[in-house]
């Protein structure tokens, strides 16, 4: 017989928040939000003092303070919280081979078999938040369960600072009562589809026929009906590859000059192909992609998002190429303003696979063009001059040199996200950040002799 799958998912509670309530004791208690405070920022991060009054993250910053007059506005700082993400994952690595992350902040472990050697999930999943609280003095919830869905659902419900664990034959009990929405796969407007047919919990759909649903929603009816039933044979994966690169921003205000546009391209491009580089990969295909700032209704996504892409002739890692082929593409985004700008980069190849090198530095001007007539030639001088300004940014900062036609580039919130191929810091720095954050722990108004209120955290 098959032993059961045991797969642990960790979620820090208000990841950036709390990094802010932790260092700053005049931030404790208080309700606060990590993101944008202008007119188009977004909630990256609310603790659950904000939580309170109904704020949540991914919400517009002007929301959140209409709900909550009193709410404290951080900016955030993501090297610091991509530090603190380090040593958390540090901690994960410990407890399993077999650690795929999902964002800065969270995590699936595959504890199949680690049984003899650790203790019962229970008792790894206590020790492993004990080890990271007592580490960053930050807090996390644990979810334990047979199947990657139930794990992290469960993590939800253990949440603030809490653990839940569902054992294989508690999973069809665990899951009957909850929405449909809560099935992986199922959006708004899915779930408006099967409230339609009659299908409110996740029990509706384990106890309907995979031949119903089939013949009702096709492939898709038939895999969610097998998740409602607790059946999910994805795997932990510990080294997804990641398919695209991308950089986007929020304007303060809707821009529609070709200047400003074209500024902000180069300046997303450069930073892409930066990430390209330090990966050692190319991509094969550029993406621009804009957001109108003409509502067309309500919610989050009430403005229309377009994109249009390009494949080269030949894979490229170089932030010109890049820039030149999106400014190619950006003659659509010209009818009406934008609020949103971003550039992107898919069909991922490694570097030493392609077999050339797409450049704006070609020698004659007889040699063949890619898009935008981007000459398809590599005298090495775009790779010298590339790898000086990797080595300038790796040791300064990102931001140390920039080309004199490139845009400072306002984000409406933080990303949570993995960026692959960003600037990593030095250990030293590392350790500087988890110096500060331990003598921040020593101090006495910090470190208390019980537990802190859930409230606070």
């Amino acid at each position: 017989m098959t032993r059961p799958r045991c797969i642990l998912h960790a979620d820090m509670d208000a990841f950036y928040a709390s990094v802010e309530q932790r260092d700053d004791p005049a931030l404790r208690g208080r309700p606060i939000v990590v993101g944008g405070a202008g007119p188009r920022g977004v909630v990256a991060a609310a603790s659950y003092e904000a939580r309170v009054f109904g704020i949540r993250s991914a919400m517009p910053s002007v929301e959140a303070r209409r709900l909550c007059p009193e709410l404290v506005f951080v900016p955030g700082d993501t090297k610091r919280y991509a530090a603190e993400s380090r040593r958390i994952f540090e901690i994960f690595g410990r407890y399993s081979p077999r650690v795929e992350g999902l964002s800065l902040d969270e995590a699936f472990l595959d504890l199949t078999g680690t049984e003899r050697l650790l203790g019962p999930p229970r008792v790894v999943g206590e020790r492993l938040r004990a080890e990271v609280r007592e580490t960053t003095g930050l807090p996390v919830s644990v979810g334990i369960g047979p199947i990657k869905m139930v794990a992290k659902i469960a993590s939800g419900a253990a949440k603030p600072d809490g653990l839940r664990e569902v054992a294989p034959d508690e999973v069809a009990a665990f899951l009957e009562p909850l929405s449909v929405r809560r099935i992986w796969g199922v959006g708004p407007v899915a779930e408006e589809r099967l409230l339609a047919l009659g299908f409110r919990t996740i029990g509706d759909l384990a106890r309907a026929g995979p031949e119903a649903l089939r013949t009702r929603f096709g492939d898709w009816g038939e895999a969610i009906g097998r998740l409602a039933r607790g059946v999910d044979l994805r795997e932990v994966e510990p080294h997804r590859e990641a398919v695209s690169l991308s950089e986007e921003n929020t304007f303060e205000h809707d821009v529609q000059d070709r200047a400003t546009l074209e500024a902000t391209i180069l300046t997303h491009a450069e930073a892409v192909a930066r990430r390209l580089r330090r990966e050692g990969l190319r991509a094969r295909t550029v993406v621009l992609k804009w957001r109108l700032a003409r509502r067309t209704r309500e919610g989050a996504r009430g403005y229309p998002a377009r994109t249009r892409q390009r494949t080269l002739r030949e894979p490229t890692d170089d932030g010109a190429v890049v820039a030149e082929t999106a400014r190619a593409l950006l003659e659509d985004a010209l009818a009406e303003p934008v609020r949103l700008l971003g550039v992107g980069v898919s069909g991922l190849v490694a570097g030493a696979a392609s077999a050339g090198q797409l450049s704006l530095f070609a020698e004659t001007a007889a040699a063949p063009t890619g898009p935008a007539g981007a000459p398809v030639a590599d005298d090495g001088r775009r790779a010298r001059l590339n790898h000086a300004l990797d080595a300038l940014a790796d040791r300064f900062g990102d931001d140390a040199v920039r080309r004199a036609s490139q845009a400072e580039v306002a984000h409406a919130t933080l990303s949570g996200q993995w960026k692959r191929g960003t600037r990593d810091r030095s250990r030293s720095e590392d350790d500087e950040a988890g110096s500060k954050c331990r003598d921040a722990r020593r101090r006495p108004d910090v470190r208390s002799s019980r537990p802190p209120d859930p409230a606070s955290r």
